[in-house]
């Protein structure tokens, strides 16, 4: 006899004393449960609602309105696509088809490319698989016999990923003609689903390996009620409109080649422009603060790597030069400056009056990221970041790492960005002796140190594992770009290993050799990555004083061009980015193409501004601002540029 404890949402527990499916319970219940139960979860393990409990569990129970229940729905989904998918192709074959944040996704390897049109027509065929509202039933069978029965179908990424299964049975589930491997769980029928929409198609490597063949994927995502979903894809259209690869490439401000390579962007002048200004905030700001800027080499000898622990650990993500060249020394490009630093720190003995040390360095660094993983300016091959180390003795560590905090703070809150980023506290994982230095005691002291630092300074963060460096726990800054996908824009490290490797020490107050600690930090990250995540938060239209052009000069007609040009030469003279937009057009088609180009302001001289020597001021945000005197709008734009007004 099943012993069942219920734990329902309002926290009360019910017992039942017999075996029974979930729906069963779900319904013995009430209404509000039993009719819209689609599965449960026991003992921690999602089930079906056709799940017979034969034994003593703890069960919850999933309502189709609960937040688990959407995940449910949008596996559910993709097994419908892939249904329509091999009806409509029937020589297309399965590989993945799993959920992500905001829909769900699944790989196929067929030959026809598909198109926005071929997209309708799936969706058409789940359409009719929907209304056929097909049971949806699990199936079990021995691994070895899983394997042979895929490979009667044909479907080699299945047996694959079979093969790899650890569990002596294998799942699978089916509605109608069609069978997918999975674990489930899923809703009981099709007709289930309700409100879908296939909303793209990208190529995708078999299992994210370049090496592997490319396959074709369909994004989808999936919602219980049609207004859920027409809210979805609005937000969908409003995160196009403000997507840096698109919006950065329209503005002028970069662009990628072909013939350059992946992960290489090209900055034109407006989008170096802004890199440079966010360059010389950061350096000026650091200066201030006592860091010291160095410069170091873009590539060493592997031998240098060897010492710091990237050779052991970072290895596959370097690009390496000569490696295969027995009569060369094999060089790598730099991942990081750190090993550079640390190695200008040994150039002498360094006394405790010595420390902290703060090196700065506006760093170009490379990492061999997968082509796969690339994608506009978030990820690339080749980057610019704020990189600094700070070498501090044991007592300093909490002050100086809320110093670093307090620099980051201040330059989001600049930005206009700190409301839009948040704290992730990365850990090791023990089980992953690769990835990590394999330092148990030590792991577990820095760790204590973050934490008691992040904890003293009140931050909220959330912990995480498997996302620390190699050699220490992480702060990381993360922000969200407009389609949801979570990124990391800051680290800040406490390193434990790095000092030893490199035989740092300090004379201490006793006259002995002392391990400093070090921080490793960026103060505004990756430059590029940056940028991307300036445009998206302005939809382009950056404040004022990171604006590429910050006003244009738009004479009425030839007439006043002179002026206007004299209007120009005056505000260059003061520092300010000022165009003269003297073309043949009409005024209300240059005033059109300032706002589509996002310049802050619009100086209109016609020919009483000519004689009065004066400027019609537009505001690329509040439209016409009247008249003012030159020397009025100077102060204005000038003061917003040395305030950095948000």
């Amino acid at each position: 006899m099943s012993k069942i404890n219920v734990e329902l949402p309002d926290g009360s527990v019910l017992e039942y004393e017999e075996e029974k499916t979930v729906e069963e319970i779900a319904y013995s219940i009430g209404k509000g449960l039993g009719r819209d139960a689609i599965g449960g979860i026991v003992d921690g393990q999602e089930v079906d609602a056709d799940y017979l409990i034969e034994q003593d569990v703890t069960l919850n129970i999933i309502t189709i309105d609960s937040d688990k229940a959407l995940d449910i729905y949008r596996h559910t989904t993709s097994h419908i696509m892939a249904h329509a998918v091999q009806r409509l192709y029937p020589e297309a074959k399965l590989a993945i088809g799993p959920t992500i944040d905001d829909g769900f996704y699944y790989d196929f390897d067929i030959e026809k490319g598909l198109s926005p049109d071929d997209l309708e027509e799936i969706e058409a065929e789940m359409e009719k698989i929907i209304e056929d509202d097909l049971e949806i039933k699990r199936e079990e069978m021995p691994k070895d016999k899983a394997i042979e029965f895929m490979k009667e179908k044909g479907e080699e990424y299945k047996v694959e990923l079979i093969e790899e299964i650890e569990d002596e049975k294998v799942s699978f589930y089916r509605q109608g003609d069609f069978i997918d491997l999975c674990r489930g769980p899923h809703l009981p029928s099709t007709g289930w689903v309700k409100a879908f929409k296939l909303l793209n198609t990208a190529g995708a490597y078999w299992r994210g390996d370049e090496n592997n063949k490319m396959l074709q994927r369909i994004y989808g995502t999936a919602f219980r009620k049609e207004n859920r979903l027409e809210e979805h894809l609005e937000q969908l259209e409003e995160a196009k409109k403000r997507d840096h690869n698109k919006l950065g490439r329209e503005l002028d401000l970069f662009m990628t080649s072909d013939l350059v390579g992946q992960g290489l962007p090209l900055l034109k002048p407006k989008g170096a422009k802004v890199v440079q200004l966010l360059q010389r905030f950061v350096e000026d700001e650091e200066e201030k603060r006592g860091y010291r800027m160095t410069k170091t080499p873009f590539m060493a000898k592997k031998d240098l790597y060897e010492v710091s622990g990237h050779w052991e650990h970072y290895k596959d993500d370097m690009f390496l030069i000569n490696e295969d060249n027995e009569d060369e020394e094999t060089m790598a490009l730099r991942p990081m400056t750190c090993p550079y630093q640390f190695t200008m720190y040994n150039s002498k003995l360094r006394s405790y009056r010595d420390l902290p040390i703060r090196y700065s360095e506006t760093s170009t660094l490379f990492r061999n990221e997968a082509s796969g993983e690339m994608h506009g300016l978030i990820r690339l091959r080749q980057f610019t970041i704020s990189e600094g180390h700070l070498i501090v003795t044991p007592e300093q560590l909490e002050e100086e790492f809320k110093g670093v905090l307090n620099l980051i703070d201040y330059i989001m809150d600049t930005l206009g960005i700190r409301e839009d980023i948040w704290f992730r506290f990365s850990k090791w994982d023990p089980k992953n002796k690769d990835k990590y230095i394999d330092n148990p005691e030590a792991w577990k002291d820095s760790q204590e140190k973050m934490k008691n630092i992040l904890d003293k300074l009140d931050l909220d963060y959330v912990e995480v594992e498997d996302e620390a460096a190699f050699y220490g726990p992480k702060l990381d800054i993360q922000f969200e770009n407009v389609h949801g996908k979570e990124d990391t824009i800051i680290t800040v490290q406490i390193d434990f290993a790095l000092p030893e490797r490199f035989d740092m020490t300090y004379v201490g107050k006793d006259n002995e050799k002392k391990r400093p600690y070090i921080i490793h930090r960026t103060s505004v990250g990756c430059y590029e990555r940056t940028l991307a995540m300036l445009i998206e938060k302005y939809a382009g239209a950056f404040p004022t004083w990171l604006a590429p052009v910050q006003t244009v000069v738009l004479p009425v007609s030839d007439d006043q061009v002179d002026y206007a040009y004299e209007i120009k030469d005056k505000l260059f003279e003061e520092g300010v980015r000022v165009e003269v937009d003297d073309s043949n057009e009409k005024l209300g088609y240059k005033i059109r193409q300032a706002q589509l180009e996002k310049i802050p302001y619009m100086l209109i001289v016609g020919s009483r501004e000519a004689e009065e020597g004066s400027v019609s001021v537009r505001d690329r945000d509040e439209g016409d601002l009247g008249e003012y005197s030159y020397e009025e709008f100077k102060n204005r734009i000038l003061q917003e540029i040395r305030e950095k007004v948000k």
